[in-house]
């Protein structure tokens, strides 16, 4: 059942916030990003945020062409460094709502040593990484997250390294809030992103997307209506849980929720108590 508060952010319509003149988009039939990319729009809509206080931004990948579409300012980024760029953002101007929405393959592969830092360093941002378990937009090659004995065009006897628990490797790193949903479900992906949105630091969402023509059609899923039903029948949905245990096998159940919301002191606070220190010894040093 819906309450009046969640039919009165359906009935805001997010065409406002896409750019209509470059549509139709180029993801495939069946892809899961623009399911992700509707949930994040709503999501600004349900959070109450200044649509001209934010700023998306993305780097390269089928995830990256998010920022192209979006009548939001975005930057659309080298491969790999969305996370450097967005922290340049709100260094520079820390009223901004910054938001990286990129791939698996752009964040955890060629960029995973700005994620595990920027969760280090708790950047006051939101990231959200979109994962269909190989790099779509290139040709369905093996990725970070490629299940082990998933089927890719480069591991076509199946993937023998053993992929990111992407949760886990966040909590490891210190990120103070993280949650996975599958773009199945729709409702409560919405919700986790409008929270992630007004929470202080590094905030990171996982979302398990299909990509049928490269990664699905290798591994029982031709369709994203197969890949659907496979997270319905999969998905568990344990809010709470340890990221430790969310790992994702092949053909296995897939943990999904809230599993870290907790509060620890920003990259701009500990800036603004640095300065503040500075400030006072500068006023003792005076002659």
């Amino acid at each position: 059942m819906t309450n009046d508060n969640d039919n009165n952010i359906e009935s805001q319509s997010i065409d406002r916030y896409i750019r209509q003149d470059r549509l139709p988009h180029i993801w495939c039939a069946g892809c899961g990003i623009g399911s992700a990319m509707s949930c994040f729009l709503r999501a600004i809509n349900r959070a109450g945020i200044d649509p001209d206080k934010v700023a998306v931004v993305s780097g390269i990948g089928c995830t990256g062409r998010v920022a192209g579409y979006i009548k939001l300012d975005s930057f659309h980024t080298t491969h790999g460094r969305a996370i450097p760029f967005a922290t340049g953002l709100k260094l520079a101007n820390p009223e901004l709502k910054v938001v990286v929405f990129s791939g698996d393959g752009d964040l955890v592969a060629i960029g995973g040593n700005h994620l595990i830092h920027g969760a280090r360093r708790n950047i006051d941002m939101t990231v959200i990484c979109v994962n269909n378990f190989n790099y779509g937009m290139t040709g369905g090659q093996v990725g970070p997250t490629s299940p082990f004995q998933s089927r890719t065009t480069t591991t076509p006897y199946g993937n023998f390294e053993s992929p990111f628990n992407l949760p886990y490797l966040l909590s490891a790193s210190g990120a103070p809030y993280i949650a996975r949903w599958t773009v199945l479900h729709m409702r409560q992906l919405e919700k986790t992103m409008a929270e992630a949105m007004t929470r202080p630091g590094f905030t990171f969402i996982e979302v398990i997307a299909s990509c049928p023509v490269t990664y699905g059609r290798l591994n029982k899923e031709p369709t994203g209506l197969d890949s659907l039903h496979y997270y319905q029948e999969k998905s568990i949905i344990r809010n709470g849980a340890d990221p430790k245990d969310a790992g994702i096998d092949l053909r296995g159940p897939i943990i999904v929720g809230k599993f870290v919301d907790r509060q620890l002191p920003t990259l701009g606070d500990r800036l603004s108590e640095v300065y503040r220190k500075a400030k006072a010894q500068a006023k003792v040093s005076r002659p």
